[in-house]
């Protein structure tokens, strides 16, 4: 599914000169599987640890978390 969401993400154009910027929805792609997958099973609040692993991945790309 990560192969998914990158592909749909990443410029289908090679031939543009500015980079588009990167979308929230496409970073991190595997803090946020983990993140998600302990969320589905167990519930917000037994996964902390992992939503901070994705806070931290996303502020390290820029994102105001």
């Amino acid at each position: 599914m990560s192969s998914l969401a990158t592909a749909t993400c990443e410029s289908g154009s090679s031939d543009k000169p500015a980079k588009k910027p990167l979308k929230p929805c496409c970073a991190c792609p595997e803090t946020k599987k983990v993140r998600d997958a302990c969320i589905i099973e167990k519930g917000e609040e037994h996964c902390g640890q992992l939503i901070e692993a994705h806070k931290e991945c996303m502020r390290a790309l820029g994102f105001k978390i």
